[in-house]
């Protein structure tokens, strides 16, 4: 029997999209093809690799944290590499200051004022000018030791400052020097000759002692000659010590049995022919200083980064 339409229409399946055959579409279940992906499939599969983004991220930041550990140690092995060679530095520099200390002291004690040739500056001795300079070099080496020693950003820098301003004044005074030479050895002479009177008195032994020296050592007499005695004595006298032959009272004698040449220029004469050794030993001064110097801003700047960014 013929169904009826009726009955048909219950069992009419529905269309099927255009260019599809049902059961048979592209990616369908038959003949090991599989079905397009839809849209929560395709979101589902770009938003699965989440975690491997955050491994990455974690990667990145440990590669960045090792790469500024290694620089860290980098600079503090630098740091301390500049801090025992500006300790040994400055222990030298405090030991050399504790030598001309103990020297300027040993003249104080055995020769009084020695070589105390200027009656305008009369502490201007060479044991007070050693104990000053002995003094001052032993501080400024004990603050560079200590500020090496603790790492001290303070005390660096004081030790720089200090350091820098000797540099400075000792470059100002040979500059000063060199342009008024003339008006030097003019004053120098004048100051001289009035240091001249206080020969052999009481309390000037130092003076004395420094011109008995210096015109028995260079075989000279007198500032400029030796008639600069005779204003001192009020006659025709010189010290014992600008005799050609050293005998008591001996420069109540004659003239020509005593030295001729002036002490202000043979002493000149003898540091002109010296001028090379003179020349080295302000230039290796020179050069300590500017190492001081250098090691200092070193060691400072090295402590300031280790404290900035290695904290």
């Amino acid at each position: 029997m013929r169904r009826s339409s009726t009955d048909e229409s219950t069992y009419r399946r529905s269309p099927s999209p255009p260019g599809k055959e049902p059961g048979f579409a592209h990616g369908g279940p038959f003949f090991g093809l599989h079905a397009s992906p839809g849209p929560k499939a395709a979101q589902a599969r770009y938003t699965s690799p989440k975690g491997n983004k955050y491994v990455v991220f974690y990667l990145d930041l440990s590669f960045i944290f090792l790469l500024e550990l290694k620089r860290c140690s980098m600079a503090r092995g630098c740091l301390q590499g500049v801090k025992y060679l500006m300790f040994a530095f400055n222990l030298l520099f405090w030991l050399g200051g504790c030598g001309i200390l103990g020297v300027g002291i040993w003249l104080a004690a055995t020769q009084g004022n020695f070589a105390t040739l200027s009656s305008s500056f009369p502490s201007l001795s060479a044991a007070n000018l050693l104990i000053v300079t002995g003094t001052f070099v032993m501080a400024i080496g004990f603050v560079g030791c200590i500020g090496a020693i603790k790492e001290n950003r303070c005390l660096l820098l004081t030790f720089f400052v200090a350091l820098l301003l000797v540099f400075l004044l000792e470059a100002c005074i040979t500059i000063l020097f060199f342009a008024y030479t003339d008006k030097i050895d003019k004053y120098a002479q004048q100051d001289l000759k009035k240091g001249l009177h206080l020969y052999g008195t009481p309390g000037n032994v130092g003076l004395t002692n420094a011109w008995s020296i210096i015109q028995t050592d260079f075989r000279c007499c007198g500032v400029s000659n030796y008639t600069d005695w005779f204003e001192v004595y009020n006659a025709t006298r010189v010290p014992d010590s600008c005799c050609l032959e050293f005998s008591e009272s001996c420069g109540l004698h004659a003239p020509g049995t005593w030295w001729k040449a002036p002490c202000y220029e043979t002493v000149k004469m003898w540091l002109q022919e010296n001028l090379l050794a003179v020349g080295v030993f302000g230039l290796c001064t020179a050069l300590v200083q500017i190492l001081g110097l250098t090691f200092a801003m070193t060691m400072y700047c090295q402590v300031v980064k280790a404290d900035t960014y290695c904290a």
